[in-house]
């Protein structure tokens, strides 16, 4: 049997926070849906930031996860799409735009100040 482990989730937007033991290895999102949870999500393959958490204790193994840069994740933030339970954790959900902004907005600025550019941001 696989050992269990504490994850709790500070959903903001749901202004409430959930807490279930998850199976190391185990995918978190998966888990929780799995138990009635809704929780924030769009494609489940670690490429959007729709499921964008901030860690605030722990840790949890996001490998598979293509969609947020290695600067993103040591500042702790984590896609729990495609983030596996590795021991005790807790985190905060965050807004998709909130974590794309801070990834992305820096080159977004950058096209826009470009003359002639066709984006309106």
């Amino acid at each position: 049997m696989k050992p269990l482990h504490k994850v709790t989730i500070h959903h903001r937007q749901a202004n409430r926070t959930i807490t279930f033991d998850v199976p190391e290895g185990e995918y978190i999102l998966r888990n929780f849906e799995s138990q009635g949870e809704a929780l924030p999500f769009s494609c489940r393959n670690g490429c959007c930031t729709a499921c964008a958490v901030r860690i605030i204790n722990g840790q949890m193994d996001q490998n598979a996860g293509i969609g947020l840069s290695r600067e993103m994740i040591n500042k702790g933030y984590g896609l729990i799409c495609v983030a596996k339970a590795v021991g005790p954790l807790e985190v905060e959900t965050q807004d998709e735009d909130e974590v794309y902004e801070m990834q992305f907005g820096k080159y977004l600025e950058a096209i826009k100040s470009q003359a002639g550019s066709p984006f309106e941001l």
